[in-house]
């Protein structure tokens, strides 16, 4: 139960990064990738709030990947979650290139 608690924990804190960025009213772009600069966005207001919905609904499938937890840590049921977060993240990073990232980028003309 403890390792699900965690698990919520750290759903619940992609969901909020999410919201924060989709109502962010800053004018600078929010990154995705880690210690990387953002390329030039032409609709900032757009390309965040299009980066905190993907957060958000990261969030939501991680918590509910987690729920496999709920039984107890040595189940067998451990490896969805595994496997699971595995391929959302990579889900995650696809439809940011190849979605958000086309269609917010400036154009170099």
């Amino acid at each position: 139960m403890f390792a699900f608690a965690v698990w919520l924990v750290v759903s619940t804190a992609f969901i909020v990064l999410g919201i924060y960025a989709m109502l962010s009213k800053k004018e600078v772009a929010f990154g995705f990738w880690a210690n990387a600069k953002t390329f030039p966005v032409e609709d900032v207001k757009g390309y965040n709030r299009a980066v905190g919905m993907l957060w958000c609904v990261f969030g939501v499938i991680f918590a509910l990947l987690g729920l496999p937890l709920l039984p107890g840590q040595n189940t067998g049921y451990i490896v969805i979650s595994i496997l699971g977060c595995m391929a959302e993240a990579v889900a995650a990073m696809i439809v940011y290139v190849t979605v958000i990232e086309k269609k917010y980028r400036k154009d170099a003309r």
